[in-house]
C-alpha cells in the first residue's frame, strides 16, 4: 500500500502531502479543482509516460515520491532483493522527477533507476481506472483480455500469441527461399559448371612453367639440333672429320704434358691433376650434351598437344584468376557457395517440418485455451451477475459469449486465440442479452465495470487499486450499492477513488478534498484531510451544492453514521 505521497510542482500543484489510510481513500472536489493530478502522480510512480509540459511554470522540475508498505507483498520485496533493492522495514521509497526540458529519472530505495523498472515492478500491483478504461470495456478483445486474466489463462494466451508469431516468422522465412529459389537454380548450376570446368582440367601449379619449357623445346628441335651439335664438336671433335679435334682432345694432351713434367717439377703436379678432372667434367658434359641430341626429334602431335593444353590453363586463368592457384583457389569458393545453396534446399525442407510441427503445437494450445475460456465464460458470468443486483441492477443478466475468430489464412487461429469474447448485459427484465456497447448507459457502465473489477480482484490482495469517477452516470440506490463494493473491495486491497457522490465518499476510511485556490499571481492546489465537522461540510456540499443547508448536513451526518465501522450487509 503507499502510506504518503508527495507532489512537487506538477501541473498547477505546488506542493502537497498525502497520508493514506490502508483500506478505502476518497478524494472529492469541484469538478476542475485539480484530483486528476493525483491521479497522473501515480501513474508517474507506475512507470507512466512523463510530458515536459506537465512541470510547473517557474520550477525547473516536478518531482513524485511515495512511501509504499511491502509486508502484504512478499514478491514483490522479493523481487526488490534480487535487484539489490530490499529496504528497510518493508519499505520502499520511490521518486520520479520530471526536468522541464523533458528528461525523466526514477529512484528506488535511493538508488538511480531505469524507468522501465517501476513498470516491471508495478505491473499489477498498481492499478488504475478511469472512464476511458470503461470505455475499454466495449471493445472485445479487452473483453477477452479481462476473461482470460480472471480464468488463469493469460499465459496459455501468451502461448498461443507466440505461436502464431512463430508460425508467422516461420512462414516469411520459407517465402523468402521459395521466392528465390529460381535465382538459388540460376546460381546452382553457374556454380556446377565453374567447379566441373576447374577439376576436369586437373590443373597442377607447377604445371605451367614445364609445358612452357616442352613448347618451346619442341618448336625449336631443329635449331638445338644444330647449334648443340657444333657445340658438341667443339667439346669432342667431329665423328665425320678424323682431323677435327675438340676441347677434349686439347685438355687430355695439356694434362698429359704437365703429367710428364711433373716428374721434373713435383709442383707441376697439382696442376696435372686438375688438367685430369677439367677433361672428366668435359667429357661427361659432352656425353650428356649427346644423350640429349639423341633424343631429340621433331614431335609435332606432341607439340600441337602442348599448345593445346597450356591454351586451355590460359583461358581458365583469363575467366578464374591470374595464376593455377588462383583458378584453383576460386573453385574451392564456389564449391563452398555450392554447399551453402544445398543448405538452403535444406533449411526449406526442415522449415516444412518445423512448420507442422508448429502448426500441430497450435492448434492443440488453442483448443485447450478454447477449453478454458468455454468454463471460464460461465463461470465469470456467475460471479458478476450477482454483483450487479447489488449494485441497484435487480433484473440484470450478464453473460459471456464466445464468437469463432476469423483465423489467418493457414493458421488454425489468431493471435488471439479460436474466439472472441463477447460480454452481453441485460438491465431489465424481459431483454435480450446485448453487446454492452449496445445496451449499456454510462451508469450501467460504469457498475459493470466495477462489477468486473470485484471479481477480477476477488481472490487477490495487496494491490493499489485507483478508480477515477467510477461513478459516473450513478446515483441514489446505485450509488450506495457502489460505495458498498469499493468498501469490500478495500477490505483486500488499498483502494483510492476519485468521486462525485456523497454516498460513496461516506464508506472511505480516509477522505481528501481537493480544492483550486486562485491568489494574486498563481494557481495552486490544496489537498487536505477532512475529518469531522469539516467531512460534513463536504458531504454536504456534495450532496446539496455550495450553498448546502442544514438538511445536507443532516443527510451528510446520516451518511457517516451509516458507513462507519462494519460494513452494513443485507
Amino acid at each position: 500500500m503507499i502510506e504518503s505521497l508527495r507532489i512537487d510542482a506538477l501541473a498547477i500543484v505546488e506542493s502537497v502531502e498525502l497520508e493514506f489510510a490502508p483500506g478505502l481513500n476518497a478524494l472529492t472536489g469541484e469538478t476542475g479543482a485539480g484530483k486528476s493530478i493525483v491521479l497522473g502522480a501515480l501513474s508517474l510512480l507506475a512507470g507512466g509516460r512523463a510530458a515536459a509540459r506537465s512541470v510547473r511554470d517557474g520550477a525547473d522540475e516536478a518531482v513524485v515520491e511515495a512511501l509504499f508498505r511491502t509486508e502484504a507483498l512478499p514478491d514483490l520485496e522479493r523481487e526488490l532483493a534480487e535487484r539489490g533493492l530490499a529496504g528497510d522495514a518493508h519499505e520502499l521509497i520511490v521518486r520520479r522527477a520530471i526536468a522541464t526540458e523533458g528528461r525523466s529519472r526514477a529512484w528506488l530505495s535511493g538508488r538511480l533507476a531505469p524507468i522501465a523498472s517501476l513498470g516491471e515492478l508495478f505491473d499489477g500491483r498498481i492499478e488504475i481506472s478511469s472512464q476511458h478504461d470503461s470505455q475499454a470495456l466495449l471493445r472485445s478483445e479487452h473483453q477477452g483480455e479481462l476473461l482470460d486474466r480472471w480464468a488463469g489463462l493469460a499465459e496459455r494466451r501468451g502461448e498461443v500469441a507466440a505461436g502464431v508469431a512463430r508460425l508467422r516468422a516461420i512462414a516469411a522465412e520459407r517465402e523468402q527461399l521459395r521466392a528465390a529459389t529460381r535465382e538459388r537454380e540460376q546460381r546452382r548450376d553457374f556454380l556446377v559448371f565453374q567447379v566441373k570446368e576447374i577439376d576436369e582440367a586437373k590443373l597442377d601449379p607447377g604445371e605451367v612453367e614445364a609445358l612452357r619449357a616442352l613448347r618451346s623445346r619442341l618448336a625449336h628441335v631443329d635449331r638445338i639440333g644444330r647449334e648443340a651439335g657444333a657445340a658438341l664438336a667443339r667439346l669432342v671433335g667431329d665423328p665425320g672429320d678424323p682431323d677435327a679435334s675438340g676441347a677434349a682432345d686439347g685438355l687430355a694432351e695439356a694434362a698429359r704434358a704437365l703429367t710428364s713434367l711433373a716428374g721434373l717439377d713435383p709442383e707441376l703436379a697439382p696442376l696435372a691433376e686438375g688438367l685430369g678432372g677439367a677433361l672428366a667434367e668435359v667429357r661427361e658434359l659432352a656425353s650428356d650434351l649427346e644423350r640429349r641430341l639423341d633424343g631429340l626429334e621433331a614431335d609435332p602431335e606432341r607439340l600441337a598437344q602442348t599448345e593445346e593444353r597450356l591454351h586451355r590453363i590460359e583461358g581458365l586463368q583469363r575467366k578464374y584468376g591470374a595464376d593455377v592457384e588462383a583458378v584453383l583457389a576460386h573453385r574451392d569458393a564456389a564449391a563452398g557457395e555450392l554447399e551453402a545453396l544445398e543448405g538452403a534446399d535444406a533449411r526449406e525442407s526442415e522449415l516444412d517440418a518445423l512448420w507442422r510441427d508448429e502448426h500441430a503445437k497450435l492448434a492443440e494450445r488453442a483448443a485447450e485455451l478454447s477449453r478454458g475460456r468455454a468454463r471460464a465464460a460461465k463461470a465469470l458470468a456467475r460471479a458478476v451477475e450477482p454483483v450487479l443486483r447489488e449494485l441497484a441492477m435487480p433484473e440484470a443478466r450478464f453473460e459471456v459469449e464466445l464468437v469463432a475468430a476469423p483465423a489467418p489464412e493457414g493458421l488454425p487461429c489468431g493471435s488471439g486465440g479460436a474466439e472472441s469474447a463477447v460480454f452481453l448485459l441485460s438491465a431489465n427484465r424481459g431483454e435480450k442479452p446485448r453487446p454492452l456497447r449496445q445496451v449499456a448507459s454510462g451508469g450501467e457502465l460504469s457498475r459493470a465495470f466495477l462489477a468486473l473489477k470485484q471479481a477480477l480482484r476477488e481472490g487477490e490482495t495487496g494491490m493499489v487499486l485507483v478508480f477515477d469517477e467510477v461513478d459516473a452516470g450513478v446515483g441514489g440506490e446505485a450509488a450506495d450499492r457502489v460505495g458498498r463494493r469499493l468498501a469490500e473491495l478495500a477490505q483486500h486491497h488499498q483502494v483510492l477513488c476519485i468521486t462525485h457522490l456523497p454516498q460513496i465518499a461516506a464508506y472511505a476510511s480516509r477522505h481528501f478534498r481537493v480544492r483550486k485556490q486562485t491568489g494574486k499571481r498563481r494557481t495552486g492546489v490544496s489537498i487536505e484531510p477532512v475529518e469531522g465537522e469539516a467531512r460534513v461540510e463536504e458531504l454536504a456540499r456534495m450532496a446539496g451544492g455550495d450553498r448546502a443547508g442544514d438538511a445536507a448536513r443532516d443527510y451528510a451526518r446520516e451518511l457517516l453514521s451509516t458507513r462507519s465501522g462494519t460494513l452494513p450487509r443485507d
